[in-house]
C-alpha cells in the first residue's frame, strides 16, 4: 500500500473556463484526474487531447488521464506521448488490453485499467499483471456528482489482497462519490489513490479540501 494516501482532484468538477487557475488552487495534489469522455462509451462529452496538452503546459502535478472512450487501443497512446503520467483505459472497451498496456508504457506513461461497477475483477487478474494502476469505478462512468456505490469496495478488498500477497504490483485507485462521508470506508478497504471532484472543487478552499481528505484517509487506515 502507498504509504501516504494520494488525492487526485477531478477537473470534471472544476470551472472549465479557468482550468489553469483551478490546477493552481490544489498545489499539494498527488495527481490531477482528467476525465476524457467521447459520448459513445459513456453518454457524456467532456474534453480531449488538445485540452490535456494545454494542462500539461501549466502544471507540474502528474496528469492522470481516465479515458472513457471507444477504441482506446487506437487513441490512448497519444495521451501517453503527450506527457500524461498515467493513462487509464476501460477493460470493457479495450480490444487487446495486454498489448495496450505495453504500448502505453513504451510511450512513457504508467498504464491503468478501469472497471465499471458491474464488471467483476476475477476475469482480469492476469491482465492486471501488465498494469500499474487499477481504477475501480464507484459510480457508473459518465457524470460527476453521483452517489457512492458501497458494493464495489469488495473488489477493492480483492485487489488489495492480490497486491499485498504479491500476485499484483499496482496502485489501487477509486473514482466516484469520494467525499468526507465515504473516503474512510474506501481507505479501510485498501485504496491507495482517491479521485475527488465536487468534494474538492465545490469547497471554499480546494487546496485545504485536498489536505483534509488525505488526512481523513490516513486516519482511517
Amino acid at each position: 500500500m502507498v504509504h501516504t494516501p494520494m488525492i487526485a482532484p477531478s477537473i470534471l468538477s472544476a470551472d472549465f473556463a479557468r482550468l489553469a487557475d483551478e490546477l493552481a488552487a490544489v498545489p499539494t495534489s498527488d495527481w490531477i484526474h482528467v476525465d476524457v469522455m467521447d459520448n459513445h462509451f459513456v453518454p457524456n462529452l467532456t474534453l480531449g487531447l488538445p485540452v490535456v496538452k494545454s494542462l500539461l503546459k501549466v502544471t507540474d502535478i502528474p496528469i492522470d488521464c481516465h479515458l472513457m472512450i471507444e477504441d482506446p487501443d487506437r487513441w490512448a497512446i497519444e495521451y501517453a506521448e503527450a506527457g500524461a503520467y498515467n493513462v487509464t483505459v476501460h477493460v470493457e472497451a479495450a480490444q487487446d488490453p495486454i498489448k495496450l498496456a505495453k504500448n502505453l508504457k513504451a510511450a512513457g506513461a504508467k498504464a491503468g485499467l478501469s472497471i465499471k461497477p458491474g464488471t467483476p475483477l476475477e476475469p482480469y487478474v492476469d491482465v492486471l499483471k501488465h498494469y500499474d494502476t487499477l481504477l475501480v469505478m464507484s459510480v457508473e462512468p459518465g457524470f460527476g456528482g453521483q452517489k457512492f456505490m458501497v458494493d464495489v469496495l469488495e473488489k477493492v478488498r480483492q485487489a488489495r489482497r492480490l497486491v499485498d500477497t504479491g500476485h499484483l504490483k499496482l496502485l489501487v485507485e477509486i473514482d466516484g462519490g469520494i467525499n468526507a462521508e465515504t473516503i474512510e470506508q474506501a481507505a479501510q478497504a485498501g485504496v491507495d489513490c482517491f479521485v475527488a471532484g465536487s468534494a474538492v472543487y465545490d469547497a471554499a478552499e480546494p487546496g485545504k479540501a485536498v489536505e483534509a481528505l488525505r488526512a481523513q484517509a490516513a486516519g482511517a487506515r
